[in-house]
């Protein structure tokens, strides 16, 4: 059963998932948080960034895996993951460096970078919140329709409509990566719990799609359905066509 709050628009959405990350800080300051990157999140990390500069949060023993990186991306690339993260989260809160772990995007052998990923996750003893954001097509992380739910990191080829989704973070289409390193589905799963947020009338068809439909492959975020321990904070938009469903 997903848990849904409701937020009147992304600037609520981004307060009240903030929230719940604030609070898994405080009950367990030592907590492994699952993170992601996209313009969704960005106002969770801004708002985290406030407390913290406010002295209500203390990250200092909290350690952070993400999700994915694109394969063949240099840490100082502006458009790699670590980039984001460093920019955006890591460099204006107290967070050991070390304690962060993005999936090396420069390590070109797939099999190792997925694997050292992976072993990571297990070092740190599993995710106690994982954070996702929710892809058009229903993809979480880069698991992109099709992909087998027991897929733990691996490296995927990205698909046309992602790659068009995410060319506008780059100065032309042909710049976009075309491969990889995600956490699969069954990494995500593992995580104790899971909060997923979502923003705009754009996603409300893919919202009631994977949390009202039937849990299948193509729609990997209709996987959610299964966890024990699901949030699923959305703003009045993504929400505007489940109305009779809540």
């Amino acid at each position: 059963m997903i848990k849904i709050i409701k937020a009147k628009d992304y600037n609520e959405m981004s307060r009240k998932a903030a929230n719940i990350i604030s609070a898994q800080v405080i009950m367990k300051p030592d907590c492994v948080l699952g993170l992601a990157t996209g313009s969704s999140p960005l106002g969770i990390y801004a708002q985290l960034i406030d407390w913290y500069k406010k002295g209500d949060l203390d990250f200092s023993q909290t350690k952070s895996v993400n999700l994915d990186e694109y394969r063949g991306l240099s840490h100082d690339n502006p458009q790699s993951y670590y980039y984001f993260m460093n920019e955006n989260f890591f460099k204006h809160i107290n967070i050991n460096p070390a304690n962060t772990h993005v999936p090396n995007g420069m390590e070109l052998n797939a099999q190792k970078a997925c694997a050292d990923h992976e072993a990571i996750i297990q070092e740190l003893g599993g995710i106690d919140l994982q954070l996702l954001g929710l892809g058009n097509n229903g993809h979480i992380g880069f698991n992109e329709p099709g992909v087998a739910f027991e897929k733990e990191t691996h490296c995927v080829h990205l698909t046309e409509s992602t790659i068009r989704a995410n060319s506008r973070f780059f100065e032309k289409l042909e710049d976009v990566p075309t491969q990889a390193y995600t956490m699969g589905i069954k990494s995500i799963m593992m995580a104790k719990k899971i909060l997923i947020i979502v923003s705009g009338e754009g996603k409300s068809d893919i919202v009631k799609e994977a949390f009202f439909g039937p849990v299948i492959p193509q729609v990997p975020a209709s996987i959610l359905q299964m966890h024990p321990d699901v949030t699923l904070v959305a703003d009045a938009d993504a929400l505007s066509k489940c109305t009779t469903l809540i």
